[in-house]
């Protein structure tokens, strides 16, 4: 079996939470999961029903016992969502419908907290907060979206590591992986929010793509120095943008709910991350010159 290390996600940028707590703990639990013979959907699906657990948990947080077993609850989906990724790496068990699985496990999750928390608040505020809570959960949307693009567009030039992108559709249907709607929802999915939401929102910038990609043409001898050279550089500026993962919404939802105030959590995720959004794009597009300038130096 191979080392808990090596099925792991990319170190370097990895979330300070995830790298020391969460997935440590995913590590351990892998192990168990392949030799029980549990797929990685089994596993995606086991933390969605956590994060709804979590969603029943916190419709009482006003209670504190409730509102910790809320956020223990979310801590174990964190679990279960690095540990699916890792099994599916240590089986080979990768599929499409998987990765779109891991997505909706996210979503479900905190689509679920989110409606808990806004009919709590209905109670005190009426029906105008779930008008707050809506604009948040749509800046959470965009939010996440753009950090997911980030790591992705770093796996792909600091690494050569594609994006899993969705297989053709006669392979899909040949190999039968879902139902043929589903399988139609999750192309649209994919194409509306990692296509057509997410890049233009994350900062990624389509020029320096084309530089980067001419200097590996003209240098093909060259592409581990300039790969090692863009991780050297926005290695960095992506451990910046863990800002906007799901870690500090958890716990951003607990604190919130210890102090019986849920809704400066919501006023915060449209305020405060949309303007972190903003200022990592500026900080991005800074980052993009600067290794620029460095790959005209060296190369």
């Amino acid at each position: 079996m191979k080392n808990p290390e090596s099925i792991r996600r990319t170190t370097e940028i990895e979330e300070i939470t995830n790298l020391y707590f969460i997935h440590p703990l995913a590590s351990r639990l892998v192990p168990f999961f392949a030799r029980i013979r549990l797929t990685p959907n089994a596993v995606s699906i086991m933390g969605m029903l956590f994060g709804i657990l979590a969603a029943l948990a916190y419709y009482h947080y006003t209670d504190l016992r409730f509102a910790i077993t809320g956020f223990v609850l979310m801590i174990a989906w964190h679990v279960m969502d690095g540990a699916d990724g890792q099994l599916a790496r240590l089986t080979h068990s990768y599929s499409y419908f998987g990765k779109v699985l891991d997505g909706i496990s996210d979503n479900v999750t905190f689509l679920a907290v989110y409606t808990a928390l806004a009919i709590a608040l209905s109670r005190r505020y009426g029906d105008w907060i779930y008008v707050l809570v809506a604009l948040s959960a749509m800046c959470h949307a965009v939010q996440s979206a753009s950090y997911e693009s980030q790591r992705q567009e770093y796996e792909y030039l600091g690494w050569g590591r594609k994006p899993q992108e969705p297989p053709p559709r006669d392979s899909r249907e040949r190999d039968g992986d879902g139902p043929q709607v589903i399988r139609w929802l999750f192309d649209f999915l994919h194409r509306l929010f990692f296509v057509g939401l997410s890049f233009p929102t994350a900062g990624i910038s389509g020029k320096f793509r084309e530089a980067m990609a001419a200097a590996l043409q003209r240098q093909p001898g060259q592409a581990a120095l300039i790969r090692q050279r863009y991780r050297e550089t926005l290695a960095p500026q992506l451990r910046g943008w863990s800002i906007l993962s799901a870690n500090y919404r958890t716990l951003g939802i607990f604190i919130s709910a210890l102090f019986k105030a849920p809704e400066y959590y919501f006023g915060f995720e449209i305020i405060g991350f949309s303007a972190a959004l903003a200022l990592l794009i500026w900080r991005q597009s800074a980052s993009y010159e600067v290794f620029l300038s460095s790959l005209c130096a060296t190369v």
